[in-house]
């Protein structure tokens, strides 16, 4: 058996590729079904489909045949030409497999180097396996093993701390400035993606007064409603003033050409000797640079950020070799158990061979103590016949699991099979 991974993802496709090749939850086991039926030589499958990849994780009966018709069903059932797909697939086998999906569990292998969110979305890859029964005994335990990596990797470094977008990072130096943002005032100009994720990084930060402005109020509305957890105040534009006279901290992220907020808009403002402090992730940008020159405002741009973002990115990067040395400890783990695996049949063989002599011996030791005797006491007699065979069996077994040599693993196989005359 070998361990395959056919895939893309957003090192080797367009964003248009990995969109028509995206497969949405509800066709999954549809899919997977479908891919292990048309392909005779894929013995198991999981499929995980992503915004930024698509990989197909398959036990193969043989990699001749295997690997190339698992992309002839990529490309049958997604619709898309086969050859000019190929160029955009790549392959990895047995161990590269392995390590590519403890990688992809753990975030070494995002686009964002160190996100969380792909951890779920490989546990939801594992579920939609078994939902469709393609998941069997190797990728039941391989994808245990993947999920087992990545919580190591999150909860063993800090490759996931620190923020690496331009909106966590406005919020996480807001929460270091206040000293936390519970308590505190804060208004989110802009109700599009930017302002979504503001909302979000606000709402895990802990903050617990948020006021949405934007200039669609309706939109503003609804987005605020998709935040149960946290009640957000929404305002029409009108009051655009009035918030900023009332906040301690704004966030802003419009589509505007011209600034929204300059110098004079915030000279005068009655704001009770409480500091005011901008966060402007607009393109142009939203707050004019003057404003800093008022008393008691401080303002930060897209480049003030990104010194955040870049600071934090290169922090990542040195947890990946600590990320890298768990891996590597989890793939060995799991390779010791799959080289184990060629050893199983000859270890049950030899544990039914015991299991017949010990049953025929109990039933003539049996037959000699007497029906009165042997009632009485046969469970004794057949729990003490059954741990001795298990201790005989404890020795060899535990030393087939630990030999890590194949070659050497492969003649002690042969050695029992030939001293207690197993079947081949």
């Amino acid at each position: 058996m070998h361990i395959a991974v056919v895939g893309l993802s957003h090192r080797t496709a367009s964003v248009e590729i990995r969109e028509r090749l995206s497969i949405a939850p509800d066709r999954l086991t549809e899919t997977l079904q479908g891919l292990v039926a048309a392909c005779p030589h894929v013995q198991e499958a999981a499929i995980l489909s992503t915004c930024n990849r698509l990989e197909v994780y398959a036990v193969l009966s043989e990699i001749e045949h295997g690997l190339p018709e698992i992309s002839q069903y990529l490309a049958q059932s997604r619709q898309a030409p086969l050859l000019p797909l190929r160029q955009h697939l790549f392959t990895l086998l047995n161990q590269d497999a392995i390590m590519h999906l403890l990688r992809v569990a753990g975030g070494l292998d995002s686009m964002i180097l160190g996100e969380g969110q792909v951890l779920a979305q490989v546990k939801g890859t594992y579920q939609a396996a078994q939902q469709a029964k393609t998941a069997g005994r190797i990728l039941n335990e391989l994808f245990k093993v993947g999920l087992k990596a990545g919580k190591r990797v999150r909860t063993e470094t800090e490759i996931g701390t620190k923020a690496v977008s331009i909106s966590s990072a406005a919020v996480e130096l807001a929460h270091t400035k206040m000293s936390g943002l519970k308590g505190r005032h804060n208004l989110v100009i802009g109700a599009g993606d930017m302002g979504e994720l503001f909302l979000r990084h606000l709402i895990a930060k802990g903050a617990d007064r948020i006021t949405l402005l934007n200039r669609s109020i309706d939109r503003a509305e609804r987005l605020a409603a998709q935040f149960q957890q946290q009640p957000i105040l929404v305002l029409p534009w009108e009051k655009l003033m009035v918030a900023v006279s009332e906040a301690d901290l704004v966030f802003t992220c419009t589509a505007t050409q011209e600034p929204i907020l300059a110098r004079q808009h915030l000279e005068g403002m009655d704001r009770a000797q409480r500091a005011l402090t901008f966060f402007d992730i607009g393109m142009p940008r939203n707050i004019a640079p003057d404003v800093v020159q008022v008393h008691g405002v401080w303002a930060y741009n897209v480049d003030d950020l990104k010194e955040v973002v870049d600071r934090n990115m290169a922090y990542r990067q040195q947890m990946v070799q600590q990320a890298e040395i768990l891996l590597e400890d989890e793939l060995n783990q799991f390779m010791n158990w799959w080289r184990f695996l060629e050893a199983v049949p000859i270890v049950n063989s030899l544990h039914g061979k015991l299991e017949s002599i010990r049953l025929a011996e109990l039933e003539k030791a049996l037959s000699r103590l007497g029906t009165e005797f042997a009632g009485k006491h046969q469970d004794i007699i057949d729990g003490l016949t059954r741990a001795i065979v298990n201790k005989i069996l404890h020795d060899p077994v535990l030393k087939l699991r630990a030999e890590q040599d194949v070659q050497a693993r492969r003649q002690a196989m042969r050695a029992l099979q030939t001293l207690f005359n197993l079947e081949n």
